[in-house]
């Protein structure tokens, strides 16, 4: 259904996070991610991405919903969001330049202040994704950039195929 998805990597109260060199979200900060690939579900992709991007080789994944866009008249596009855990004394040497940009361990607290206006619209539905067991769609309207509308819809039901 959805052509992406996008994974929240934590390491105690850090994320691991990507300032990417491509639009559409160039120069800001955000998780890992990308196309789901023909005959892909999304839990493999996410497991693919983050290693294709990160080297990382992650077994285990939590599904938290999906990301949702579009304008006012209709949605056109969305991404199953994931999170991961890795140990508080997992080693990853960053800052770390890559193929999609720059790798950073980022404090939660720097990621979600609200004055922090290098990343992408992680500051509506991290904090929840990060907190909360449910699964959720995060929905978003946009007017050019800026966002118009936002909403939050149960997905009690809902998890990817595996």
């Amino acid at each position: 259904m959805f052509k992406y998805t996008i994974c929240f990597i934590r390491r105690g109260d850090e994320l691991l996070m990507l300032n990417r060199e491509k639009p559409i979200w160039m120069g800001r900060w955000n998780g890992v991610g990308g196309k789901i690939e023909p005959g892909e579900t999304p839990t493999d992709c996410i497991l693919r991405e983050v290693r294709e991007e990160t080297g990382i080789l992650l077994s285990v994944v939590q599904y938290k919903g999906t990301v949702t866009w579009g304008d006012k008249s209709h949605y056109s596009g969305g991404m199953h969001a994931f999170i991961a855990e890795v140990p508080k004394n997992y080693t990853y040497q960053t800052p770390f330049k890559t193929e999609e940009g720059i790798l950073d361990w980022k404090k939660i607290d720097w990621i979600l202040h609200p004055e922090n206006t290098g990343i992408a619209n992680l500051h509506y539905y991290l904090s929840q994704m990060l907190e909360e067991e449910n699964t959720y769609e995060y929905r978003f309207a946009y007017e050019a950039e800026d966002v118009i509308a936002y909403n939050v819809f149960p997905l009690e039901e809902y998890v990817p195929i595996s």
